[in-house]
């Protein structure tokens, strides 16, 4: 028998502390850079703990996040759970509403603030009833004007703080150590809780050689916000690994992003493809040293095949497909080739790589069609189904609990495909699939081929009702800078037509300025297909 050890955060910042103090972390803050090492991010971990402490926080108590990714955010993510608490990162691109439900519904007793979000807080304090104490995490030496109390400065509480704290010694690993909400295209945002054994063990994968493979060579630089799934678990995984982390700060642009890299020699960064996307722009148009970077890993949406290809063979930047969801930790499926398939064709490789990918060692998954499980040939679709030790069981006091979670599995809502080589691509989200004549359309595959087109910046498309076929499809493009009215849309129509049959091509395309957006980069299908009935609707007046 083996030793029944449990697996808690404590272990990962005691070993960052323990074994790399040397090794740093370069935090973007509103006054520029500021470089620490982990021994002093540990160090001040510890007067962050004590200082919540002192603050009345207790064990299981929710603290909310409305922050960055910088250096101070860093600390709450292990000071909190160290200590007992529950980390609540708070998307701060939510709408107000929202905002004030998922503080509402977890009950946060103190909130950290960035302080150009402290506005976005005094408009809503009065109906935070549970919210004991506003601390505001500030580079300025003293507090800016606010209406918040009772308010606290984070650098004079650390200051204040003896630093003799010890974390609990008698933390479970099932216990709750931090949650996040979902990001709500529909109704009120879905709670999910994250265990300590669970962040453990998705740390623990990303740093597998056929995952993300983090190390302690790497310097990694998360952009995904730390409030989107914990920055998909690359601040916890880069601690504990010893993990060179660059913190990119608030309101960064493609430009700065590009010279974090080229300067801090980053090797491994992580985003949604709208970022990626503008990153691409900026590498198109000026001339960056990017050769430290060994990948760049994308998920949140699929990555059009066009994009991958412009990183890797333009700018010989290796690209890295991931797939995953809130009530995932999130990573659960990289694009990772087999060793015989890298002798393949580029173009080969590409398709495949092109998949959302194969299941991180360590989780099950299934794909469920109308009538039970499908056959993994590349051609049937059914939903995508998971379950494993980083997989949520449930969302925090949700009655739309038993639509996702049955049998002890995650159904996720993706529409996917699964090939012989066990490779799933995403086909489409259940609510985005378009039903054509009895025939399903892939919005996905219809918008990948048209991100290949080089006059093409975004596109998305969405479902019309249609008379006679039910729906049919409506594909709305953003032309890159250089191309607008220089691009008609039947050059994008002769594009297609060799790539699909004659009905899934688009009744319409529409050329937009902008495709709207969810909070974590997302294209908002719902909204999208809002404004093109309307002016489809107005067309034909």
């Amino acid at each position: 028998m083996m030793m029944q050890t449990p697996l808690t955060m404590t272990q990962m910042i005691k070993r960052a502390e323990r074994f790399f103090p040397k090794k740093k972390v370069v935090s973007r803050t509103a006054s520029g850079i500021q470089r620490f090492t982990y021994k002093q991010i540990a160090e001040r971990t510890r007067k962050l703990a004590e200082s919540l402490q002192k603050l009345g926080v207790e064990r299981g108590d929710k603290v909310g996040t409305l922050a960055w990714n910088h250096h101070r955010h860093l600390e709450a993510y292990f000071a909190i759970p160290c200590s007992g608490a529950v980390l609540h990162t708070i998307n701060i691109r939510l709408s107000p509403q929202h905002i004030v439900f998922i503080i509402n519904h977890a009950e946060d007793k103190v909130l950290l603030i960035d302080p150009d979000l402290v506005p976005l807080i005094e408009a809503c304090k009065d109906k935070l009833p549970t919210v004991k104490a506003f601390i505001i995490m500030t580079d300025e030496p003293e507090l800016p004007e606010t209406t918040l109390s009772p308010v606290y400065h984070y650098e004079k509480l650390l200051e204040e703080a003896s630093g003799e704290y010890e974390y609990p010694d008698d933390l479970d690993e099932n216990e709750p150590a931090g949650m996040c909400y979902t990001s709500a295209t529909t109704g009120n945002p879905k709670g999910v809780i994250y265990s300590h054994r669970g962040i453990v063990l998705h740390s623990m994968a990303l740093g597998m050689a056929d995952t993300a493979g983090v190390s302690e060579k790497d310097i990694a630089m998360p952009v995904v916000p730390m409030f989107h799934v914990n920055a998909w678990g690359l601040p916890f995984a880069s601690v504990w690994f010893g993990t060179n982390l660059v913190m990119p700060g608030p309101y960064f642009t493609p430009k700065l992003l590009a010279e974090l890299i080229q300067e801090e020699k980053v090797t491994i960064t992580a985003g949604v493809p709208t970022i990626w996307l503008g990153l691409l722009k900026e590498l198109d148009e000026h001339n960056y040293d990017m050769s430290s970077l060994r990948g760049v890993l994308c998920g949140g949406s699929a990555a059009p095949k066009g994009m991958i290809k412009a990183f890797e063979q333009k700018h010989n930047i290796p690209f890295m497909h991931a797939y995953g969801m809130t009530e995932t930790s999130p990573i659960v499926v990289i694009s990772t080739l087999k060793s015989y398939q890298e002798e393949l064709s580029y173009e080969e490789r590409l398709d495949i790589r092109a998949k959302q990918g194969i299941l991180v060692p360590g989780l099950e998954m299934k794909i469920v069609g109308k009538d039970g499980e499908v056959e993994w040939n590349g051609k049937e679709m059914g939903e995508f189904a998971i379950r494993g030790p980083w997989i949520a069981s449930e969302y925090y006091k949700d009655a739309r609990t038993e639509e996702a979670f049955r049998d002890g599995w995650l159904f996720t809502g993706d529409v996917v495909t699964v090939d012989e080589e066990g490779f799933m691509k995403i086909v489409d989200r259940t609510k985005d699939l378009i039903k054509s004549g009895g025939e399903w359309i892939s919005s996905v595959d219809i918008e990948n081929a048209l991100m290949a087109h080089e006059a093409v910046f975004e596109a998305a498309v969405v479902a019309v009702p249609h008379e006679e076929w039910q729906e049919r499809p409506v594909a709305c493009i953003v032309l890159k800078d250089a191309y607008k009215g220089k691009i008609e849309k039947q050059e994008l129509y002769e594009f297609l037509k060799p790539q699909f049959a004659k009905w899934w091509l688009p009744d319409e395309i529409l050329f937009l300025e902008e495709i709207p957006k969810t909070s974590v980069g997302k294209f908002l299908k719902m909204a999208l297909r809002d404004q093109v009935q309307k002016d489809l609707e107005e067309a034909k007046k």
